[in-house]
């Protein structure tokens, strides 16, 4: 358990910011998932209406995830860098699952039924990512990553699950893999021109990929995200909506005059699209504004940058590698997610993390931030990074 000195070390900042982005995700989804009633003109009313079993359900993923979470933070980081081998192959046998006896829905299977929960072993699938990658480049810090046989590595530790995700097919979440391996090697200094051939062959694959790797309905929406205006009443509704909803919201957002509580909003006359889920910052930001908006982003760009700050000064270049992965996935997950919510990203499906309706992707980031802490916490006074540059 805890002692002195480790509690010490608790970044309870970084508790207080994941509580705060919980609540205004909580009164989101009250918001989004409300019916719209005649008689809702005063805060009684709105409360009536309110969808309070789903938001009772998204606290009770909350709880058990600051369960989770707390549970990991008392694990020692080196403790669970050991066991990634057996966690990345468990999640690896549960993708393969999916595969064959997973549900659908939104045209994918994703999800393993258990009763009437659905997990998600994709999300995991990143924290899974990240212990065995931190483990590969720290057992091989002296020889560093800078050649073949430590990428290959890499290459080999991403892939399995990168394939068995894009073949679901889940796109956001096999990139959101992607953006976590390139995080941790820029930080553990992979060389530039590795970096740009790397990219040289991305490029070079893309015309691949378009023919032969992506559905149908992936090509639309890279397409209505160049031009919206493609399929107006199609695809591009989504986006043009969601845009829509945001700009309503003005300065100070529909919450300050009132009509959140008549029903007359864009998200809660069912304009907007999986406004619980994928496009729930644009029902944050239709209630609150664009201070709201900003104050949103405000609280993630702070989760991140403490989150890196946990990895500086981690003990050694394990906890530092753990602590960028998670930062990584956060910062492509905000920047992925608020980006498709106002046209300047393509729309994947991505969640927005402690936001967003549903109970995998709570978990998995609640756990991965109890990783975070547990970096912390073991710390030492002067941090790996810190004293390496």
């Amino acid at each position: 358990m805890f002692d002195n000195l480790r509690l010490k070390n608790l970044d309870y900042i970084i508790i207080i910011i994941i509580l705060s982005i919980v609540g205004i995700g909580l009164i989101a989804i009250g918001l989004a998932t409300r019916s719209p009633v005649d008689d809702a003109e005063n805060i009684t009313g709105a409360l009536e209406s309110f969808n309070f079993g789903q938001v009772r359900l998204q606290l009770i993923w909350f709880g058990t995830g600051i369960l989770l979470m707390v549970i990991t933070a008392c694990i020692d980081y080196h403790f669970l860098s050991n066991a990634s081998p057996y966690l990345y192959w468990a999640v690896v046998g549960l993708l393969v699952l999916v595969m064959f006896a997973g549900t659908t829905g939104g045209g994918a299977q994703r999800w393993i039924a258990i009763g009437s929960f659905r997990l998600q072993p994709s999300e995991f699938s990143k924290l899974a990512l990240i212990l065995s990658l931190a483990r590969v480049i720290s057992k091989r810090e002296e020889k560093g990553i800078n050649n073949i046989k430590s990428l290959a590595m890499v290459v080999l530790t991403l892939g399995i699950p990168f394939a068995l995700i894009a073949m679901q097919p889940d796109l956001g979440t096999s990139i959101a893999l992607i953006a976590i391996t390139l995080g941790m090697l820029f930080v553990a200094g992979i060389s530039y021109k590795l970096l740009l051939a790397g990219g040289a062959a991305v490029a070079a694959a893309v015309p691949a990929a378009w023919f032969f790797l992506l559905k149908e309905y992936q090509k639309k929406r890279i397409l209505v995200f160049l031009n919206p205006e493609l399929d107006p009443l199609g695809d591009g509704l989504n986006v043009l909506q969601s845009i829509m909803s945001v700009g309503s919201g003005q300065i100070w957002g529909q919450l300050r005059n009132g009509a959140l509580f008549s029903g007359n909003t864009l998200s809660q006359l069912n304009f907007l699209p999986a406004k619980d889920t994928d496009f729930i910052f644009s029902v944050a930001a239709e209630a609150f504004g664009f201070v709201g908006g900003i104050t949103i982003i405000a609280l993630f760009f702070l989760l991140i940058i403490r989150t890196i700050r946990i990895g500086s000064k981690a003990a050694d270049k394990l906890g530092s590698m753990i602590a960028i992965g998670v930062a990584s996935m956060t910062l492509f997950h905000v920047y992925e997610n608020i980006g498709m919510t106002m046209g300047i990203m393509p729309v994947t499906g991505i969640p927005l993390p402690f936001m967003s309706y549903g109970g995998s992707s709570m978990w998995a980031n609640m756990i991965a931030y109890g990783m975070v802490l547990s970096v912390g916490m073991r710390r030492k006074k002067h941090g790996f990074l810190s004293s390496q540059y």
